[in-house]
């Protein structure tokens, strides 16, 4: 069984790269092995952000549409709903020496937010002051994608939301903000290609978090 302290372990990237889909394999994984571990998402995780979450992935910024929001009243939404994930979620399962896996977290927020839209990282900042205290990834995997390849999965999609449906341009810029970030801490941060559907990303994922087990 895994009696270390809690773990944190987030996955990153555009839309179209597999993170959802790599999140859930590392934690069925880690289930059949009888490792305590919760999957949660971000926006999300909680009932209140959950809610939160319906409506930033509303499709509010139809061309038909009169009104639309505002840029910063977009990440302060993303920002309420990560307090609550961290209060009712985060917090608690870290305190039960927990592993959490997390589809998207607080770079999403720099990369999409903050590089993609131009909102001002101080604010960002200032409010994680006071949401995050001494919460932070422990192990973050940034799933690297070429951005025709990530296209052609989102058209196969079936239910989509507005994440899904942004410029080629804009996809490039929030990704190379993710390499950006990556480099700030190379232990922390592991980079993966899964562009070619390689099938033994899951084992390389794993493999990465052994050590932690």
């Amino acid at each position: 069984m895994y009696k270390k302290k809690g773990l944190f372990i987030t996955f990153e990237g555009i839309e179209g790269s597999g993170k959802s889909f790599q999140s859930k394999k590392l934690y069925q994984r880690l289930k059949s092995m009888k490792i305590s571990a919760i999957l949660t998402r971000e926006p999300g995780g909680t009932r209140n952000a959950e809610r939160i979450r319906n409506i930033l992935l509303e499709d509010y910024f139809h061309k038909n549409r009169k009104e639309q929001f505002d840029k910063y009243t977009d990440t302060l939404l993303y920002l309420a709903a990560r307090n609550e994930h961290i209060q009712g979620k985060i917090k608690p399962a870290l305190y039960k020496k927990k592993i959490i896996i997390c589809d998207r977290f607080i770079d999403s927020t720099t990369a999409y937010q903050v590089f993609g839209k131009g909102v001002n990282k101080n604010l960002v900042k200032a409010i994680h002051k006071y949401t995050l205290g001494n919460i932070k990834p422990d192990l973050t995997f940034i799933l690297k994608v070429n951005i025709n390849k990530a296209l052609q999965r989102l058209k196969k999609r079936k239910k989509k939301n507005r994440y899904d449906k942004f410029s080629k341009k804009f996809y490039q810029k929030v990704q190379k903000a993710f390499m950006k970030i990556a480099k700030t801490n190379k232990k922390k941060y592991i980079i993966l290609d899964t562009s070619k559907d390689i099938k033994d990303t899951e084992s390389i994922i794993y493999n990465k978090i052994k050590r932690f087990i």
